[in-house]
């Protein structure tokens, strides 16, 4: 029989899906403030002149311009999506495990399902 670890970590440790939504609320917060400078440089490429718009317009159309965009949609749509499940947690509902559960797996399926269709759309 091997013996126990003192402590979890993470070789043997498997975080709940909560945790890991949690840690991925934080990461797309920090996203979109990056993502804001890009709009930022959005109107500032409006206000400069239809040389600096299509300039911007080129960087956009590129593969990093349009990861940049699908991730920024993500993380909308996901930051959206998991704030409302706060917001309901906020006011003392959903926290039985098997909501959190399929909280968490609404949250996600929406926030694909929303990233997809605004991105076909467009």
């Amino acid at each position: 029989m091997k013996p126990r670890p003192l402590s979890p970590h993470l070789q043997i440790y498997r975080l709940p899906l909560a945790a890991i939504l949690s840690i991925l609320h934080r990461i797309t917060g920090g996203g979109l403030v990056i993502s804001l400078l890009f709009f930022i440089a959005w109107l500032a490429s409006l206000s400069l002149g239809e040389a600096a718009y299509t300039s911007f317009k080129e960087f956009m159309g590129s593969c990093f311009g349009q990861i940049v965009i699908f991730f920024s949609l993500f993380g909308f749509y996901y930051h959206l999506a998991n704030g409302i499940r706060h917001l309901i947690w906020d006011y003392g509902h959903g926290y039985e495990l098997s909501t959190v559960r399929l909280s968490s797996w609404l949250v996600i399926i929406f926030s694909l399902g929303a990233t997809v269709l605004t991105w076909s759309l467009a």
